[in-house]
């Protein structure tokens, strides 16, 4: 999407340079003979402690173990991968792939200590990390999330600031924005991140389904839900959005797979009320236009779903410490992503307020590089950190191609900078 979207080699090939399906090659071969692509570095005494496991949190530990560092992940979730694992629809990637990824991070001596929810209060100390890895996790676990009751362990933040040398911030979004209309809590309305989270268990009798699906909003996971409902069973599938066509912010090839999938779509259309039956379950979804005319109307269905955005941890973030901007998102040195803290490093959706794997994934990268900085005064720069970081680059602007250079290249050694591929 992102590197073959903006692909320039055009010389050779009427097609972008298909790096997805070649890195997915080469993945799938390596992990499926067990190759160890990554060695941990020697161990250098300091350790960092790594708040979610999504691409993030597991980015800035593999390249910190590889430099030697005791990296400890903490999440509340009873599996890791973040949003790969539990928000991300089944058929782009499954939860066995997504805990795959993060047994490759494991073998590195990474620990993961799931089931744990980071608190304020300092009655909960930093507990022993003896707690069951991600490689004995069983192959049942691995496709079944966490029970709604599930009990956490729980740990302070500031004893997780006197355990580690550093602290990493990859604590991604919170729940689901809310359309704050009457009837929102009514049965048969669903949160997508929590519907796409059932289906990822794969026990498709217990995934709730109506034979008419209402999808609020006009995203990536809007469509996600979209699809899946529609390739779950359902009769008619709706995706209602508040703007035009031209205005979704879900990307192009996503739009056409939902309307392949024979999704409709209702354009300038705001709900302003979800209509129940006599049991208090969905009947219909009332509706406004928003094209000036201010007509309403009501989409029958028994199912809604919001797909409309994810609110930002402002109640955890605001104690830690750390600099928030006027949107909730954390302040971060975009070359370090060092926060307002020096001690804490943040990366992924809690910064960049929601955007692709790889964008998490290189913010977990410059966070390794700026985490060991800081702690030993040494600049390494790993394979790829070069790479136009997405944030310092205005929506409105062009991503501009340099031009070649005919200069000879300074070696990173002669410019004191350690080089790792």
């Amino acid at each position: 999407v992102l590197c073959e979207g903006a692909c320039v080699e055009k010389t050779l090939m009427d097609k972008p340079i298909e790096i997805g399906r070649l890195q997915r090659y080469a993945t799938d071969y390596a992990m499926k003979n067990d190759r160890q692509i990554f060695t941990p570095g020697a161990p250098n005494g300091k350790s960092v402690g790594v708040i979610g496991s999504g691409p993030a949190g597991l980015s800035c530990a593999t390249y910190l173990a590889r430099l030697g560092y005791a990296v400890t992940i903490y999440d509340k979730k009873s599996l890791p991968g973040g949003l790969d694992t539990y928000g991300m629809a089944e058929y782009k990637m499954s939860q066995a792939v997504s805990v795959g990824e993060a047994r490759q991070v494991e073998k590195l001596g990474v620990k993961f200590q799931l089931e744990t929810e980071i608190v304020q209060s300092s009655k909960f100390k930093v507990q022993s990390l003896n707690s069951e890895t991600v490689q004995n996790s069983s192959a049942e676990k691995t496709q079944t999330s966490a029970p709604k009751n599930q009990s956490y362990s729980q740990i302070s933040f500031e004893d997780l600031q006197n355990q580690h040398d550093a602290i990493f911030l990859a604590v991604g979004l919170g729940a689901t924005n809310k359309l704050n209309i009457a009837g929102e809590n009514a049965a048969g309305v669903f949160d997508a991140l929590d519907f796409i989270e059932r289906i990822k268990t794969r026990d498709w009798k217990s995934v709730p389904l109506g034979k008419t699906v209402a999808v609020v909003g006009a995203g990536n996971t809007a469509i996600d839900a979209v699809t899946q409902a529609k390739r779950l069973g359902a009769e008619k599938v709706l995706m209602i959005y508040r703007r035009t066509e031209k205005d979704i912010s879900a990307y192009e090839y996503e739009y056409e797979l939902a309307k392949k999938d024979a999704v409709e779509f209702v354009w300038q259309t705001a709900p302003i009320e979800i209509l129940t039956d006599e049991n208090g379950a969905v009947a219909a979804i009332r509706c406004e236009k928003t094209d000036g005319s201010k007509q309403i109307f009501d989409v029958p269905c028994d199912m809604v779903v919001k797909a409309i955005g994810q609110q930002k941890q402002v109640e955890f973030l605001q104690p830690l410490g750390v600099e928030l901007d006027e949107k909730g998102r954390i302040i971060v040195n975009l070359d370090t992503m060092q926060t307002s803290n020096p001690k804490i490093f943040a990366g992924g959706d809690c910064v960049n307020g929601g955007r692709e794997a790889v964008d998490a994934a290189q913010t977990g990268k410059l966070a390794a590089q700026g985490i060991h900085f800081n702690l030993t005064g040494e600049t390494v720069e790993f394979t790829g950190v070069r790479i136009p970081f997405l944030e310092k680059i205005p929506v409105s602007m062009p991503i501009l191609v340099p031009k070649a250079s005919d200069a000879p290249a300074t070696p990173a050694e002669d410019l004191g900078v350690k080089s790792y591929g």
